[in-house]
């Protein structure tokens, strides 16, 4: 490892960066898609380790080939591979990891874990996903809305988001994008399910929540959505069923969206119930591009944080 730096830096929260600070992260991902495996490797003998408590198929593989990449080693490390998992206080963990590795990925479930581990940690520490917010995945999102719309498509005005569905951590990370970057939102959630009400002031008359998908959807450029129970809230499935009926991104409910459209769903998604299997396979679909986009993000994230430009 080498010697930490004099003030890391951390990303638990997409408004950890600002907005000029986001724009060339976006910026500076483009390059790295276009560099692809060949370019250069600035986390050179860097060790990047993925402490998980939460599966994870696209996060994990992403942010393991973001660092073989850019030249470093990734370690994974699972509740069950470490002495987390039997009761070891997380700031012994974190003071203990951070001595060998050179940034910590985190994907957890209560965002206050998180936070302590960045207390304590004097290395980079990454927001993988909290219950609070997914960040991450976010920049991958914003980054997909500028290839299809342009790369001032996030800066000129006059972007418009819909959200359908819950008010979890994705709900949120796009309301603390609306704060920065002032694009219209609208969120249609059914009641109960609402996101961070802090949050959704801090956007102010940008976002607006409501309880019509199709309301939200109309004359929407970028169409979200995300599975009904999360990772955790498997107890409650049946009771969010019968609260998210008729909030199905499907054909007709894309019908009332701009004509050039395209869909957005961090996956994986229970085709049939937050989203139809015509809408995913279809010519909107710009989710698998979103699936991609993890991995270019997530280097530029690195090197910002591990070896700033």
């Amino acid at each position: 490892m080498t010697s930490p730096p004099r003030s890391k830096r951390d990303f638990l929260r997409l408004t950890d960066l600002d907005r000029d600070g986001l724009l060339e992260l976006l910026e500076r991902a483009a390059e790295w898609k276009l560099l692809g495996a060949g370019g250069p490797r600035p986390l050179e003998r860097m060790a990047i380790g993925l402490v998980f408590e939460k599966a994870s198929t696209r996060t994990r593989v992403s942010f393991e080939v973001a660092a073989l990449q850019l030249g470093g080693h990734s370690t994974f490390l699972s509740p069950r591979d470490t002495q987390l998992g039997r009761g070891e206080p997380i700031r012994d963990t974190a003071r203990v990891l951070a001595r060998y590795l050179d940034a910590l990925v985190v994907r957890t479930f209560e965002h206050e874990k998180l936070e302590e581990i960045a207390r304590h940690a004097r290395v980079p520490v990454v927001n993988a996903l909290t219950d609070a917010s997914h960040p991450c995945q976010l920049l991958a999102d914003l980054l997909t809305v500028a290839e299809r719309f342009g790369a001032d498509a996030l800066q000129r005005g006059g972007l418009e988001v819909a959200w359908v569905g819950d008010g979890n951590n994705m709900a949120n990370s796009w309301l603390e994008a609306c704060a920065l970057l002032g694009f219209g939102l609208r969120l249609a959630c059914p009641p109960g399910y609402d996101p961070d009400p802090a949050l959704l002031a801090r956007a102010g008359g940008r976002a607006r929540l409501v309880r019509s998908p199709a309301e939200a959807v109309a004359g929407a450029q970028v169409v979200n959505t995300d599975v009904w129970a999360s990772m955790g809230q498997e107890a409650e499935a049946a009771e969010r069923q019968r609260a998210f009926a008729g909030y199905i991104v499907d054909e007709r409910l894309l019908a009332g969206a701009r004509a050039d459209a395209i869909v957005l769903h961090c996956l994986p998604a229970h085709r049939g119930e937050e989203i139809s299997d015509g809408v995913i396979e279809g010519p909107r679909s710009a989710v698998f591009d979103q699936a991609e986009n993890r991995l270019h993000v997530q280097k530029a994230l690195l090197e910002l944080l591990l070896s700033p430009r």
